[in-house]
């Protein structure tokens, strides 16, 4: 791509060159046609003298060969240039066949040879242009791409998250995969010596991989540099490897229209009538106002604060005329998962959306459609990874200054953090939730069952979509772990409950804080007495 723009904006300026070089070879001519001034004009034949016509036709024949001189040499250099756009247009195409512009390499299975050969080139293209043989200038340090490291068992990463950590086994497949496949053709290599084939050479297995680093460009590969053992204690082998990346390929084109596809939000409930009022003024809001397609399931369990919750209910339906929504009372012990199940297995409509959802989560209308784009019945079930709020009195200080919730909402590492050990909040078409076998309802209490309910999917053949999403929140509140849950249980309870208060940065400001006030009161007296 970047060769054939240069090519574009370079033929202008061959074109510009060639004319400015006509014009000049012009004003050459029009000066040599200018008679001469007085001191420097050819001494004319008096009219009278008998050489006269003849000197006349001696100096006309004169003129006459210097223009054609002129012409002569004026044809010889628009050929020059002309030769020259033409060896520089062969150029640049030999250089564009060399390196193909990945958007014109097509699988052309009428001529597979062509096809593979474009494919080759643009590889090998990939190499030239990634950070292999040399370094690339920088704009500031955090454009470098790190490398990170590994040896048999471990990798060593710096983009840990939540969930994983600094040093662990490759859990995922793909993972585990490509490095075993590197580490095997390293040695497979090394085992390939070029040179005299006759000579014995060592056998390198895994055993004698040392370390390796490796890192990603996206638009490029990835780069895998690989120590081996040598023949003796302080020699080592060296193998670089790079996987490049093929060209983007289109996969599909399809209009997708969402106009008449309805979400049903189950959420269930115990007692929390107050955060009810604020998830309905949300809700109100984002999915009756501005999304139009959704409906409400609220399962709730006992008889507290049920008439509140009910009448938080039926005054949102007045006044937002707001009719799609269920309310089912179970007298019995919450469970998150039976709520859920029973909220959508109690759906008697056509096949629909279900967004498992809680109270204490702040959504947005941009979010629903994510949901919907983000799930196919048979296909595909959506897992969004939600943005978790921090406390807001650590956050900003005072209960004073905090500010209106929308203002909140804000995705920086101040703020929140991603929720990625989270699997509750979920988009899926109901088919797929009862054929996969809904929750396991002897899970009680906190925690468990949304895990359980991903595993089966992941165990399915379903596509799990599961990424991070702007339009969700969960919203921060003080987190009570019960002495009646199991012991699994209340250690998820606290790794919650710790996650959830503040960043490092600002857990360390609380823990550190007697000495920093110590030292503001030194400055202080310091102050005071110069």
């Amino acid at each position: 791509m970047m060769l054939r723009r240069g090519f574009i904006l370079f033929l202008p300026r061959l074109v510009g060159l060639l004319v400015v070089a006509c014009c000049l070879v012009s004003i050459v001519y029009m000066l040599a046609c200018t008679p001469k001034g007085d001191n420097q004009q050819l001494a004319l034949p008096r009219v009278h003298s008998p050489t006269a016509k003849e000197g006349y036709e001696a100096i006309l024949q004169e003129r006459e060969e210097q223009h054609s001189n002129y012409i002569i040499s004026l044809k010889k250099q628009i050929a020059q240039l002309k030769a020259e756009l033409q060896g520089r247009s062969k150029q640049l195409k030999n250089t564009q066949d060399q390196y193909p512009d990945p958007l014109d390499i097509r699988l052309d299975h009428s001529n597979p040879e062509k096809a593979q050969a474009n494919l080759l080139a643009f590889l090998r293209s990939q190499i030239d242009k990634a950070e292999v043989h040399s370094g690339v200038k920088l704009s500031t340090e955090y454009a470098a791409v790190p490398f990170e490291s590994f040896t048999l068992q471990k990798v060593y990463q710096l983009e840990t998250g939540l969930t994983r950590h600094p040093e662990e086994k490759p859990v995922r497949k793909d993972k585990r995969d490509e490095l075993i496949e590197v580490i095997e053709l390293a040695a497979g290599s090394l085992n390939s010596p070029e040179g005299d084939g006759n000579l014995k050479h060592r056998v390198y297995t895994a055993s004698d991989f040392v370390e390796g680093i490796y890192r990603t460009e996206k638009d490029k590969g990835t780069l895998y540099e690989l120590t081996f053992k040598g023949d003796t204690k302080h020699q080592f082998r060296k193998i670089v490897l790079f996987r490049p990346f093929g060209p983007v390929m289109k996969v599909k084109n399809e209009n997708v229209n969402m106009a008449d596809t309805l979400i049903n939000i189950i959420v269930p409930l115990a007692k929390r009538a107050s955060k009810f009022r604020q998830f309905m003024q949300n809700f109100r809001e984002m999915g009756i106002q501005q999304d139009g397609r959704i409906h409400l399931t609220v399962v709730y369990f006992g008889k507290e604060q049920m008439n509140e919750v009910k009448l938080i209910l039926e005054n949102t339906s007045k006044s937002a005329n707001f009719k799609n929504f269920t309310f089912i009372q179970l007298n019995e012990e919450f469970s998150r998962g039976k709520g859920l199940d029973v909220g959508a297995r109690f759906w008697k409509g056509n096949n629909v959306v279900l967004f498992f959802c809680d109270v204490d989560i702040y959504f947005t209308a941009e979010f629903l459609n994510s949901c919907r784009l983000n799930t196919q019945p048979g296909k595909k079930v959506f897992y969004p990874v939600l943005f978790s709020q921090y406390n807001p009195s650590i956050i900003y200080g005072h209960h004073d200054s905090i500010p209106p919730l929308e203002q909140q909402l804000i995705i920086k590492k101040e703020t929140g953090f991603w929720r990625d050990f989270g699997f509750g909040m979920t988009c899926q078409y109901r088919s797929d939730f009862i054929n996969i076998g809904g929750f396991d309802l002897d899970i009680k209490g906190w925690g468990g069952e949304d895990v359980h309910l991903y595993r089966k999917y992941l165990h399915s053949n379903l596509i799990v979509i599961r990424t991070p999403v702007r339009g969700l929140f969960h919203l921060w509140h003080e987190k009570q772990c019960l002495d009646e849950l199991t012991p699994e249980q209340y250690k998820m309870c606290m790794q919650s409950k710790a996650m959830n208060e503040a960043s490092h940065g600002q857990l360390g400001m609380l823990v550190f804080k007697q000495e920093i006030e110590t030292h503001l009161h030194r400055q202080k007296l310091s102050s005071k007495k110069t």
